[in-house]
């Protein structure tokens, strides 16, 4: 079983930068992504950024100018680097943890946070 804490998010004026942080515990799996989703009002999860544990990324392409993505494997940490804040970046951002059995990464399956509100308000 994996749990994983997040923090970091609050109320930002635009233009303003945030750094959430998300730390796995628990029964972590050697081959696995972290990233983060986030959710707004009345809109379906999406993806932020995810990082593999060996370092390659993936972002959302509208995103990728102004987040940045890190982890530290020996803390099974993510961190998200969030600068120039809009008040569309407004959501939940949902950590993850996506697990997989085997080097392959054919099969997996997915932890998640509880979840944390990012506020872009003036």
């Amino acid at each position: 079983q994996v749990q994983l804490v997040e923090s970091g998010g609050g109320l930002v004026q635009p233009g303003g930068s945030l750094r959430l942080s998300c730390a796995a515990s628990g029964s972590i799996r050697s081959i696995n992504d972290m990233g983060w989703y986030r959710q707004a009002p009345g809109k379906q999860r999406e993806l932020v950024a995810a990082m593999t544990n060996d370092g390659n990324t993936n972002y959302a392409d509208s995103l990728k100018d102004r987040f940045s993505i890190s982890r530290d494997n020996a803390k099974n940490t993510v961190y998200l680097q969030m600068n120039s804040l809009r008040p569309e970046d407004t959501a939940v951002y949902y950590c993850n943890l996506r697990s997989y059995f085997t080097y392959r990464r054919l099969n997996f399956f997915d932890s998640w946070g509880q979840g944390t509100q990012v506020t872009v308000s003036s």
